[in-house]
């Protein structure tokens, strides 16, 4: 992490493609320069909530692009073909070409499409990604993971593409609710638990003020997170290996998320995934009771949900061996040995499966 003359902080992802993730206040002035001048149109996929930003941002713009507007559906609902296609026909009918470029403005599921439509038009055209959420600033909009749902699973279809830039503009989540931010938090747990111990000691120290985006503790937090997975994705890009211990609770809360419809938010679904996983921890390896009890006291203290009704587990089962998670019908779970030592557990027994599941059900 680089501390920039703008007071922001300046992460880089390293590797084929490398780029920076800058983070702070009034990271959005970039927007320009990080676009560049040989881009002559710009598509900004934003979310409904976002149009006044949106608009905002075009008028900025506009001297020196053309600049057109896709309002997408809020949240999951964005991450569908139909929605693609979309943005693809206004691309279409405005002639870009390979030199223009696609802006994502929005939470996880607006940079996760806007990351697919700008991989997919012409084979992949420049991507700027500005997250509006803390789950997006530390997860959707970084590592250049893009993709869509479908009717049997979450993100199956997509593609490693990597951003020019990510905005990372603590400002734009001023006006976003309380719930959200707690959500997003399920992420930044998730890096304490595999590789960064000091967003645990935050958030066990004073949890109100490592969750308000106003105050040194946030922001520390959110660059940790940040900066755990930049490390992770510049060894790993195509998840071949070390990137797999970013799915650490996603295997099970993918399922969930499914379950519900997508109706439920990603953190939440998460956090209950990471419950699972600290308990299957434990029974096939060697995580402690104390580790799997902080797992419960943390994710209680930011009010998301630990555990899921007991008759539902036939069906996460089936969701999951669906998942791309799942190599060769063999089920894969991130687990860990102890805090910050995760590792791959493979084909767990269906007994052991369904005694950590009863750890969670309710």
């Amino acid at each position: 992490m680089t501390d920039t003359a703008n007071g922001s902080t300046e992460i880089r992802v390293t590797g084929a493609t490398p780029y920076s993730i800058h983070v702070g206040t009034g990271v959005l002035g970039r927007l320009a320069g990080e676009l560049g001048q040989k881009v002559r149109k710009v598509l900004i996929v934003h979310a409904p909530p976002l149009g006044q930003l949106a608009e905002q941002l075009r008028e900025e713009l506009r001297g020196s692009y053309e600049v057109y507007l896709a309002e997408v559906p809020d949240a999951e609902g964005a991450k569908r073909v139909e929605v693609a296609a979309f943005c693809w026909k206004i691309m279409g009918t405005t002639d870009f070409t390979r030199s223009d470029a696609v802006v994502a403005f929005g939470g996880g599921a607006t940079t996760d499409l806007g990351g697919f439509v700008a991989a997919t038009w012409l084979r992949g055209v420049k991507l700027v990604q500005i997250p509006t959420t803390v789950l997006g600033m530390v997860d959707a909009a970084v590592g250049g993971k893009t993709g869509i749902n479908t009717d049997e699973g979450k993100n199956l279809v997509g593609a490693f593409y990597a951003p020019a830039a990510v905005l990372v503009d603590f400002d734009l989540l001023a006006s976003l609710p309380r719930n959200e931010i707690l959500a997003g938090f399920a992420e930044i747990v998730k890096a304490g638990f595999i590789a960064e111990p000091e967003i645990l000691d935050l958030l066990e120290a004073d949890v109100d003020a490592t969750t308000d985006p106003t105050t040194p503790q946030f922001r520390r937090a959110v660059e940790l997170a940040i900066a755990m997975k930049a490390r992770v994705v510049s060894d790993d890009f195509t998840e071949q290996g070390q990137r797999e211990i970013l799915n650490y609770g996603h295997t099970l809360g993918h399922a969930i998320e499914h379950a519900e419809r997508y109706q439920w938010r990603h953190g939440a679904a998460v956090s209950i995934g990471m419950v699972f996983a600290a308990e299957l921890s434990r029974l096939t390896g060697s995580l402690s009771d104390e580790a799997v009890d902080r797992h419960r006291r943390i994710l209680e203290s930011l009010t998301l949900p630990i555990s899921y009704p007991a008759g539902r587990w036939q069906t996460l089962l089936a969701t999951m061996q669906r998942d791309k998670k799942a190599r060769a019908g063999m089920l894969r779970f991130i687990a860990l040995d102890d805090i910050a030592k995760p590792t791959v557990l493979n084909g767990p027994e269906e007994s052991i499966l369904f005694a950590a599941y009863q750890e969670i059900a309710s």
